[in-house]
């Protein structure tokens, strides 16, 4: 009816929305060649084949798009039959504009609901997570496939920030243990005197603190996955521990002489060049020979620039469908930028800079020159220690100035992690905290 289809438009156009009708079902069904709309208003009777009987048809070519019926002569089995073939509504004649307007509203929110869910569900199957064609990624997924339905251990490597616990997490949910436990263990955040303690577990009593018995990560991942980050941060007497529970497939709790069987699939992760650790005394030869039945190497972002418009689309729809971030168009010339650019900090640096474009960027799309102030400087950026004749500062002072630009830039590419600077700057977190407490920094400067 025109009148109706008038009203309906007014109405519609006055809340916000754009809109496009159709006199007659099969009309409108030609319509969804060119658009695909938000929500459908379809009439029951209709010239031609009626509302009711191109249900279906609507439905199988927008699956996700709410379809709201109208009828002036309904029955309750045109309703049933309705609701039976997913309708989302029926509104009964004379349409009032409240109910019309709240319908809409509410089928608007379940579009969105949907949309959010199937994106996020793209997000979280297991190999869409690792994103770029480069040949360097694709060598990646094409080792995860092999061994993720085997048992065999795999040690990941790479830089801070190119995904490594990703890569642990999409291996667990390929292999057949993926309805079961993933724990996940950083050995550098353990306390030296609490790792056998966290790792196998303790007694009530069997220390200062031990108020009652706990599992450790080993039992917590029995016939699950256990994924040990930063092993190369393990002390010498807990690599030896760790190295006859692999041996021996059994722990014990500290405080107990009991022997406990565990069934753990076992996944590892550095940053560390584990066999000069190794030339240098500082990790077993033996425990490494354990952990690298199959080695998987994570490339950093430099050296796969053609990954990055595909890194840069993934992590924008994430940003707007997780946090509704809308990080800004990037143009060619900021693209370009990107190509060149050290990523000293991987692609948890290159999430830190869209986020923080999307937060701070001036309304437009990012160029070359509106980029520059967003972008953190590289270790090739860092300022040299320079001389001139003539200058009254001292040496200490010289010093100090060369060590505040290092350990800025640092944390800048680490994004203000300390940990991260501390082993990229290759010292420990308490000392760093030191220097920095001298030098007048803070983890935001």
């Amino acid at each position: 009816e025109q009148n109706l289809r008038r009203m309906l438009r007014a109405l519609l156009e006055e809340d916000g929305h754009g809109v496009i009708e159709a006199d007659s079902a099969e009309a409108g069904f030609r319509l969804l060649r060119d658009h695909e709309p938000d929500t459908i208003l379809l009439d029951v009777a209709l010239p031609g084949a009626s509302g009711l009987e191109m249900l279906p048809q609507f439905r199988e070519r927008l699956p996700g798009t709410p379809i709201v019926m109208m009828s002036g002569e309904a029955t309750l089995s045109d309703a049933a039959r309705a609701t039976r073939d997913g309708a989302f509504h029926f509104l009964e004649k004379p349409l009032s504009p409240e109910a019309v307007m709240a319908t809409v509203r509410a089928s608007l929110e379940v579009r969105r609901a949907l949309a959010l869910n199937r994106t996020l569900q793209e997000e979280l199957a297991p190999e869409r997570q690792l994103i770029g064609e480069s040949r360097a990624m694709q060598e990646v997924r094409d080792t995860i496939r092999k061994v993720a339905r085997t048992d065999a251990r795999v040690l990941i490597t790479g830089e801070s920030g190119t995904g490594k616990e990703l890569v642990a997490g999409v291996i667990h949910a390929l292999s057949e243990r993926s309805d079961r436990p993933f724990i996940r263990v950083n050995s550098a955040a353990i306390p030296r005197d609490l790792v056998e303690s966290e790792m196998f577990g303790h007694e009530r009593g069997a220390f200062t603190g031990a108020v009652e018995r706990r599992a450790g990560r080993f039992e917590l991942a029995h016939r699950g996955t256990l994924f040990l980050d930063e092993v190369g941060d393990l002390s010498e007497e807990a690599q030896a521990k760790l190295l006859r529970v692999l041996e021996s497939g059994t722990l014990q709790r500290v405080g107990s002489g009991e022997a406990i069987q565990v069934d753990v699939r076992l996944l590892s992760a550095t940053n560390r060049e584990l066999r000069e650790e190794v030339r240098q005394s500082r990790f077993r030869e033996d425990l490494l020979f354990r952990l690298e039945v199959v080695p998987i190497r994570i490339p950093p972002l430099r050296d796969r620039p053609e990954d990055l418009d595909d890194l840069v689309d993934h992590i924008r729809a994430r940003l707007r469908a997780r946090q509704g971030l809308q990080v800004p168009d990037v143009a060619d010339s900021a693209m370009e930028a990107f190509r060149t650019h050290s990523w000293p900090g991987n692609v948890r640096e290159l999430v830190n800079l869209l986020e923080r474009l999307a937060i701070l960027h001036p309304p437009g799309a990012v160029t070359r020159d509106s980029l520059h102030p967003f972008l953190t400087r590289s270790r090739g950026d860092i300022p040299g220690p320079s001389f001139r004749l003539g200058d009254p500062r001292t040496l200490t002072d010289r010093l100090d100035e060369f060590e505040r630009g290092l350990i800025h830039a640092a944390l800048s590419a680490t994004a203000g992690n300390v940990t991260d600077a501390a082993r990229e700057l290759r010292t420990d977190r308490a000392n760093l905290y030191r220097r920095m407490r001298r030098l007048g920094l803070r983890q935001d400067d």
